[in-house]
């Protein structure tokens, strides 16, 4: 345990306050804490680098960005809620970083909505270029197996892909996703199926009740989220007890040329990362299969809202 003297002192500067409370909204590149602090990288580098020695924060590098998150619960959540103690509920910095902080995630998030509007009738071909997609969709058929399914969800469904997988199992089916473009094809490529619904909504704010679900997909659609965590966690919210969430994405890669190209927040998942989110969102670790020889290696990971399971298997 880092002693309470150094993480007083990491804490004993009104820069690196700033940064703990933007840390408390999402994982954030040390450019866009630059960005919303209107400072340099270099010194938000240093700031960063300060907390993290303390164990406020880490730090994990992604191809050429580096990505800050809050350090762990033990040290940061007692300094939290003193600062929520002591801090005036309208200081003027807060307000100002959120308001800043708003519109970088704006900025960001249209130009991935921007690019998949323009990308919508290639999705499908992107899609089989990165991986051996017929391989990934038998991978996935054995993951949730025959059973019948009362309610799935396809979350970020994109051109109905999954549901058209899954369709005939599924008693219904609901494809969510922000792109009214990726609706309207789906809606065309889907028109035989019976009991499908399609929702345009944020995968952050999913238009659904808590526990309706026995089953939830995210098929290559987590390398686009700005905050993983989160969008697990809202998965995991719409499961009803013993629910299952298969997700479908990539390994760690250094293809930094996805990101840039084709707007990827995310070079791939570590499982150690993805059952770090699944733990925090109440989902017990079923089953990881691992799928190389293409371009890219495709992971596949799933969670059950339940207690019962507890071990892993990894294939």
């Amino acid at each position: 345990m880092v002693p309470a003297l150094d993480i007083l002192r990491a804490a004993s500067d009104a820069t690196r306050l700033r940064v703990l409370a933007l840390l408390r909204t999402m994982e954030l590149s040390v450019g866009e804490l630059a960005q919303v602090l209107g400072q340099s990288q270099p010194r938000v580098s240093r700031h960063v680098k300060i907390l993290c020695d303390a164990g406020l924060a880490i730090r994990r590098k992604e191809g050429s960005w580096v990505f800050v998150a809050l350090g762990s619960p033990a040290i940061v959540t007692p300094l939290i809620e003193a600062i929520d103690a002591w801090l005036p509920e309208g200081d003027h910095w807060r307000l100002a970083d959120t308001a800043r902080l708003a519109a970088v995630r704006a900025d960001r998030a249209a130009a991935a909505a921007q690019w998949f509007e323009a990308h919508a009738d290639e999705w499908d071909a992107i899609r089989s270029l990165h991986v051996a997609e017929e391989a990934v969709e038998a991978a996935m058929v054995r993951a949730l197996g025959p059973g019948a399914i009362d309610l799935l969800v396809d979350i970020g469904t994109g051109t109905g892909r999954m549901i058209e997988l899954f369709g005939t199992q599924a008693r219904q089916a609901i494809g969510i996703d922000r792109s009214s473009e990726m609706l309207r094809l789906a809606r065309a490529k889907l028109s035989t199926l019976d009991q499908v619904e399609l929702r345009q909504a944020d995968l952050y704010a999913l238009p659904l009740a808590a526990g309706v679900a026995d089953a939830a997909v995210l098929h290559h659609v987590l390398h686009f989220a700005q905050h993983p965590g989160a969008a697990i966690a809202e998965a995991a919210r719409v499961l009803g007890p013993g629910g299952r969430l298969l997700i479908c994405d990539f390994a760690p890669h250094e293809r930094e040329e996805l990101r840039l190209r084709d707007a990827h927040a995310r070079l791939g998942f570590s499982d150690e990362q993805m059952l770090g989110w699944f733990a925090d969102a109440g989902l017990a670790p079923v089953s990881i299969e691992t799928l190389e020889g293409a371009e890219l290696t495709v992971k596949l990971w799933m969670g059950r809202r339940s207690d019962g399971v507890r071990k892993v298997k990894a294939a």
